[in-house]
């Protein structure tokens, strides 16, 4: 099946939505379960509502060699146009203790990735939706399966349990079991 590409372009001044909002959070310093914890609640303080939270997950780094990451997927509602859920996501990670130091992968002790927003493609300088590394990557996949099986990918036109069948990372990916999820 051939899926065409087409980018829609979304400004600041659009008319705000309110729709199916997929975002990762990962942590790989510190207290990594209290900084995944203390994420949804900053989301939730500005406004960005999360309805489905998927198991937590001990995966490998991905990209450079360090310590394992717990990595989670929330669905989320927001009215935030993607540009001011980055800001929105960015400011959270600054709040939590984020530093950002050059390009590349580097620890952190939060990171939140916006994945996909609802079935829209954006595509402006500071933001690519959906995020173009989802299919290489198992840790976005099975959380994102767990949630969410049969959301399709607006561009490949997969369900994300598709992609995680074709999936070639072989990174570890476990679910952890919290006594108090």
């Amino acid at each position: 099946m051939v899926v065409e590409k087409t980018h829609i372009i979304i400004k600041e001044n659009c008319a705000c939505f309110s729709g199916a909002v997929f975002l990762l959070l990962g942590s790989n310093l510190g207290d990594r379960l209290y900084y995944l914890n203390q994420a949804v609640v900053e989301l939730e303080n500005c406004g960005i509502k999360c309805v489905k939270k998927s198991s937590v997950y001990e995966t490998d780094s991905w990209g450079y060699d360090d310590s394992p990451y717990l990595n989670q997927v929330l669905e989320c509602e927001t009215f935030f146009p993607p540009e001011n859920l980055l800001e929105q996501t960015q400011k959270i990670e600054t709040l939590l203790g984020r530093i950002r130091e050059g390009k590349g992968y580097q620890a952190r002790t939060i990171d939140i990735d916006i994945l996909f927003y609802d079935n829209k493609i954006v595509d402006i300088p500071r933001l690519i939706i959906p995020h173009p590394k989802i299919a290489l990557r198992r840790f976005v996949l099975m959380p994102m399966c767990e949630i969410a099986p049969d959301f399709l990918h607006p561009v490949s036109g997969k369900t994300v349990c598709q992609l995680l069948e074709e999936c070639e990372d072989k990174g570890k990916v476990e679910k952890i079991h919290l006594q108090n999820p």
